[in-house]
């Protein structure tokens, strides 16, 4: 559903006569909405053709005949190996046409991919999605359990995995190929999948409508049990347009982006595994992240943009200087995935006063990207904010107590409603019901306000929100105080069950290499920045925090830690 259409549906319900909403924050006072205040050029107008998929879409907006063989789509960080935009056109058609007529793989049938970023990634995506499958990826680093899981959850018939993991589903029993040729020669690879049917012309022609079912990405499960997350062939496609629209404002075909950003991750997929082609660029791909690594392949491959998360965002800011690595190539930094704190973001922008940088916001069930800073000087005036809507998108913002929409700096919980929403968590009506409402309005579960001018502010996960005497208390704001400390490197802040006030809140700290800082100093440093009832109340030295492959701190595993600390002294 475009914009246009999502507010004819609103004129539907509210009737024809409804006041304009306001020019700077978007609000309509009678409806409680606020609207996208950033227009579409008509060039990235959501198509609205009912057959097209995600793999056409992607391959109509490669560059054409000789410039597809001269311009560059991937380069491996590691080996130096590249992938053409011709090269990469050819190995999609040669692998579709493998999966379909030698492996028989069909519509609605789910390939399971477990893979690190690699240059056949996008290649393996896009051939699964041409031939109407369906694309459930994961984390390399996941367990046995969690892979069995997800495979039995999403039903996959097919899994393609690096032959480090193989071992992971072989308890599966799910036909497994592998991403490259194994040396043993045992196991068929998708580089020979490729090799032999590298002269196919075409893709196979399967109908595929954009309201199928493209993709089952499980949701990171910071706070609770992970979710297939049901993503269709039009919430993709409109994404991917809103992604080239962004880049267009920020960006130009000459730029070079680094990619950490794991592509099993909603975050990684739609941004390098298919936006990116949609616009013609070249992209350094880092199997894994490392901090020295990525440092490298700034200054190798004079990196322009680096989208990035927040702990990525800290390090910059603390080592950078101390690598003694030329980063004058960086024009542009983006974050999401996590809330990147004001201070945060205020010590990059003295440290690296050249480049932009661009908080953002999205959620696995809005297909990755919600929010976004059109310039550097709206993102360096509202350093606490994670930009406007993007257009299409519409927003809500519903009291938690009464269900009432808020105007403007009145905080509650943020509804989004676009033409990526999510079709549903898989098999689960009731996730899905409490989640989406009937009108197609997503409840975020993020606790946030959007301020006089549109720009959107998210607070916390209404989840995790520390209640402690009847006031709530964010995590993320006492976790910013606690970075600001020129001795602490990483923390976390959890609640903690306490009798007397409900809950208290708990700090996780990582010390610098060296410091003797103790538990009392860092809560009397806390105390002098926050009001009584937020302070931190105890504090645990830890050697990292728990983060998920996106950079979320996985506070539920610090939960889990400090019940069972408690349990053993007592």
């Amino acid at each position: 559903m475009s914009g246009e259409e999502i507010w004819s549906s609103i004129e539907e319900e509210y009737g024809k006569s409804l006041p304009p909403f306001d020019n700077k924050s978007g609000y309509n006072s009678r409806t409680g909405i606020y609207h996208s205040l950033v227009k579409l050029d008509t060039k990235y107008e959501i198509p609205t053709r009912p057959d097209l998929n995600t793999a056409n879409f992607v391959l109509s907006q490669f560059p054409q005949s000789d410039l597809a063989e001269a311009r560059i789509a991937f380069i491996d960080s590691v080996n130096d190996k590249s992938v053409s935009y011709g090269e990469l056109r050819r190995s999609i058609y040669s692998l579709a046409s493998a999966l379909f007529y030698g492996l028989e793989v069909r519509k609605g049938d789910v390939v399971f991919v477990l893979s690190p970023n690699s240059i056949l990634y996008s290649t393996i995506c896009l051939a699964v999605l041409s031939v109407g499958a369906v694309l459930t990826t994961a984390n390399p680093l996941n367990t046995e359990t969690e892979i069995a899981k997800q495979v039995h959850d999403s039903g996959a018939k097919l899994a393609i995995s690096v032959a480090e993991e193989v071992h992971k589903l072989v308890p599966t029993g799910v036909p497994t190929i592998l991403t490259s040729r194994p040396s043993d020669g045992e196991m068929l690879s998708v580089e020979e999948l490729i090799e032999g049917c590298y002269n196919s012309p075409d893709l196979p022609r399967v109908p595929v409508a954009q309201s199928d079912t493209a993709a089952i990405l499980y949701s990171s499960g910071t706070t609770g049990v992970s979710k297939g997350v049901v993503l269709t062939h039009g919430n993709i496609i409109s994404i991917m347009r809103l992604l080239s629209w962004s880049a267009d404002v920020s960006a130009s075909q000459d730029d070079v982006f680094l990619a950490f950003i794991p592509m099993f991750h909603i975050y990684g997929l739609v941004f390098f595994g298919f936006g990116l082609l949609c616009v013609g660029v070249t992209t350094i791909l880092m199997q894994k992240f490392d901090f020295q690594g990525m440092l490298g392949a700034i200054q190798k491959h004079k990196v322009n943009n680096l989208p990035a998360v927040p702990p990525v965002i800290l390090a910059l800011v603390k080592y950078a200087s101390k690598a003694r690595c030329d980063l004058s190539s960086l024009r542009r930094v983006g974050s999401g995935a996590a809330p990147l704190s004001k201070e945060v973001a205020h010590e990059f922008r003295k440290t690296f006063p050249w480049v932009e940088l661009r908080p953002g916001y999205g959620l696995t069930e809005s297909c990755g990207a919600a929010t976004f800073f059109v310039s550097d000087k709206d993102a360096k005036a509202h350093l606490d904010s994670c930009g406007k809507l993007i257009p299409t998108f519409c927003a809500k913002v519903i009291d938690i107590e009464t269900g009432k929409p808020l105007p403007p700096c009145k905080e509650g919980e943020l509804w989004l409603k676009s033409p990526t929403i999510m079709k549903g968590y898989l098999g689960n009506l009731e996730a899905t019901s409490t989640t989406v409402d009937s009108e197609g309005w997503l409840r975020t579960g993020d606790l946030g306000y959007i301020d006089e001018n549109g720009f959107v502010h998210i607070v916390e996960r209404i989840k995790e929100l520390i209640k402690h005497n009847g006031y709530q208390v964010a995590p993320a704001e006492l976790e910013s105080v606690l970075l600001s400390h020129p001795l602490i490197v990483d923390a976390a802040v959890i609640p903690v069950e306490d009798e007397e006030t409900g809950q208290i809140p708990m700090g996780y700290v990582v010390r610098a290499a060296g410091s003797e800082l103790s538990e009392d100093q860092v809560i009397q440093f806390v105390a002098g920045q926050v009001a009584p009832y937020k302070k931190v109340r105890r504090v645990n030295f830890i050697d990292t925090i728990p983060r998920s492959a996106a950079g979320k701190i996985l506070r539920k595993n610090l939960v889990s830690q400090s019940k069972y600390q408690l349990v053993s002294k007592l």
